[in-house]
């Protein structure tokens, strides 16, 4: 693979484009970050779960924070990467600036959560477990093939996001955001197709083990890659090696979800102050703090934090580009914080997480609500949908119906006469639901609670 390819300006969907007349000083990767921005999928980030769902405190993350925040790691991870492969090709140099591999993977960050369902990780779990045990079971024998069910009983947020950006927003135009295949290989973590014959022991390694479109996507990646040039890793299927900035924005999410959540469950309560500290001081260098024991709790807290951060940007730039070539030759396949001096220290803070964060009370309860909520929307909105298919319907299957907008429904408001374009489509609608939406409408629906007037 070559980086003159690889930061590719041209956005998905356009065939011709031109970048000379630009008149607002924005590159076509900073017109990328605001597009992402100014879509109405970014803003319902606000109320999605990152680890605690539909949070009472004010100061833990939710999705949309969790996403600014990596995308601010990626700017500065992408910047000194720039910065040291300009410096190697002067060549290169002469086309792209160090910032705007800063600006490729902060977008590609910015977007990476904007396929989440509600309730988190336990949503997706929450869809593909409809599909797998439930009442969803029932359509794979009428869908009868296997890559598109894996689509449903694997159900991935990295998937549904690339969906969304290239099809679902804007849907009116090819392309949907149109965003630059830089932008769009970046931000594919796991490149290639929910599911290929024979090949599932192939997957172990960390950056294959999921994948990253859906069927009707499949050929938009291929645009993608195409034009990027990456690498084909099998000619008889859709897997490609990954885009060497996609491991930047997993690293930058890898850093923020490890520390922010420590300190997310610091301040909640759950990890006292002197765990918070200890683990956190084994991760900074303690001879650049200064004024540390001047400093309240929360303070102290949120210094180390920053101070850990810009240590982990510096020592994972080294990392990427040490291994620069094994990248571009599509033959490394660890995430950079692995690789890290204090990886240890950063393994010893997730296990402690997983233990005391993301199997607290509070988060296993609201998650064990959440299948409840997901599972039983999928189910009244596909049931109505599938009677509406050869009859007119009950009365509560065409109330149902209306509550589902026009665009997740075919032509004149009547639901997909194919199976699995219709499942999709109902799936999109529950997915891109926030949390309190999702638990309102479900409320609604179930005779639970009245609309007010």
């Amino acid at each position: 693979m070559e980086w003159k390819k690889l930061l590719s300006r041209k956005p998905l969907g356009v065939d011709n484009i031109s970048t000379t007349s630009r008149s607002d000083a924005r590159s076509e990767f900073l017109r990328d970050f605001d597009r992402i921005v100014f879509s109405s999928a970014f803003r319902r980030l606000q109320d999605k779960t990152q680890v605690f769902p539909l949070p009472e405190n004010d100061f833990v993350h939710t999705r949309l924070t969790h996403s600014l925040e990596v995308s601010c790691v990626g700017r500065s991870l992408g910047n000194l990467v720039g910065e040291k492969i300009l410096d190697k090709d002067k060549n290169l140099a002469k086309e792209f600036s160090k910032f705007q591999f800063g600006e490729i993977v902060a977008a590609a960050c910015l977007a990476h959560d904007i396929g989440n369902p509600p309730f988190g990780h336990s949503g997706e779990d929450a869809i593909a477990e409809y599909f797998r045990k439930s009442n969803g079971k029932e359509f794979q024998s009428k869908i009868n093939d296997d890559k598109k069910w894996n689509d449903f009983i694997k159900f991935e947020g990295n998937a549904q996001g690339f969906r969304i950006i290239t099809r679902l927003q804007n849907s009116n135009q090819k392309g949907g955001l149109r965003l630059t295949c830089a932008t769009l290989g970046a931000y594919t973590k796991y490149p290639k197709e929910s599911f290929m014959p024979g090949k599932s022991g192939e997957f172990d390694s960390k950056i294959y083990r999921k994948f990253g479109f859906f069927q009707p996507e499949k050929e938009s990646f291929k645009e993608v890659a195409d034009e990027v040039g990456l690498e084909k890793k099998d000619k008889n299927n859709s897997w490609w090696c990954r885009h060497p900035l996609a491991f930047l924005v997993e690293a930058a999410d890898d850093i923020c979800y490890r520390i922010m959540d420590w300190e997310d469950g610091f301040r909640l309560g759950v990890i006292s102050f002197k765990e918070t500290e200890e683990l956190l001081m084994s991760l900074v260098n303690l001879e650049q703090l200064t004024g540390y024991d001047n400093r309240e709790m929360n303070e102290k807290v949120g210094y180390l934090r920053a101070k850990i951060i810009n240590e982990l940007v510096n020592e994972i730039s080294e990392v990427f580009v040490d291994n620069e070539n094994a990248i571009l030759t599509g033959k490394f396949e660890y995430d950079l914080i692995s690789l890290l001096p204090r990886s240890k220290e950063l393994e010893e803070i997730k296990s402690i997480s997983m233990e005391k964060i993301y199997s607290h009370k509070s988060v296993i309860e609201r998650q064990a609500a959440g299948y409840e909520v997901l599972g039983g929307l999928l189910d009244s909105f596909i049931s109505a949908a599938n009677e509406m298919i050869d009859t007119e319907g009950s009365y509560r299957s065409r109330n149902i119906l209306t509550l589902l907008p026009s665009q997740f429904l075919g032509e004149n408001r009547k639901p997909d006469q194919d199976i699995y374009e219709r499942l999709l489509k109902i799936t999109d609608f529950v997915s891109g639901m926030t949390d309190s939406f999702a638990v309102s409408l479900y409320r609604k629906i179930k005779g639970i609670s009245l609309p007010k007037e």
